[in-house]
């Protein structure tokens, strides 16, 4: 039987407008592309400036105890990864054991060198979360002296004193800090810090009682600073 051929036409735009909605739907149907839109990479100097800082922790120490320092720092900020920090500082001691009447008394500059690591994931955080390590040295001289004990047979008494006793103490410490921008260029700060002694002298009396820098022997091992920093 011979097919019309305007029902033919008709028939061809139907089939081809029906392909057209199918494809058009299956498109439709696939999730859209979204487009993130590309992040300029930031150009950061090799020399990203300096910051000075000083210590409040050895400042409190002078003021309420018999031994403690003033310390000051300088540090680099290389890309805001790296920062080579440098500290001096001076340590003093002036105390006496109230039952045996010994007394130590010195003071001396000491300084420190090392570098911190920026640990922040955006390096470029105007807050910083770092650790670092440090070579410390210190070459001190001290004064000991004891009025002795009175022999109670003889009624004499021995002194002990020694003057002028030349020592040095080599260290690292192991520091872990975090700074934080206050305001403008000002930044506050703070460091824990364990120390580990690598050789030393302590003269020709025995064990010294305070190493500029270091602390108290004896229980010297952990350490700390709050700092206040200006940026520049």
């Amino acid at each position: 039987m011979q097919q019309n051929p305007i029902c033919s036409s008709i028939s061809r735009i139907f089939i081809s407008s029906c392909l057209l909605l199918l494809a058009f739907a299956e498109v439709s149907a696939q999730p859209a592309e979204v487009k993130i839109p590309e992040v300029e990479n930031r150009k950061v100097r090799f020399f990203n400036g300096i910051s000075v800082s000083a210590d409040l922790v050895g400042l409190a120490q002078l003021a309420f105890g018999d031994y403690g320092q003033y310390e000051a720092a300088l540090r680099l900020n290389l890309k805001d990864k790296f920062f080579p920090i440098f500290e001096l500082g001076y340590g003093k001691a002036n105390s006496e054991d109230a039952a045996t009447r010994l007394s130590y008394k010195t003071s001396a500059p000491y300084g420190r060198v090392g570098l911190d690591f920026n640990l922040m994931k955006n390096k470029h955080d105007v807050n910083r979360l770092y650790g670092g390590l440090r070579y410390a040295y210190t070459n001190y001289k001290f004064d000991i002296f004891c009025p002795g004990v009175t022999d109670p047979t003889w009624g004499e008494t021995a002194e002990f004193k020694a003057k002028d006793v030349a020592a040095n103490y080599h260290w690292l410490e192991f520091v872990f800090g975090l700074d934080a921008k206050i305001w403008g260029p000002v930044r506050l700060g703070w460091t824990a810090r364990y120390k580990r002694r690598l050789f030393h002298n302590d003269g020709h009396v025995g064990n010294t009682w305070y190493v500029p820098g270091y602390g108290k022997q004896g229980n010297a091992r952990l350490g700390g600073t709050f700092n206040v920093i200006l940026e520049l």
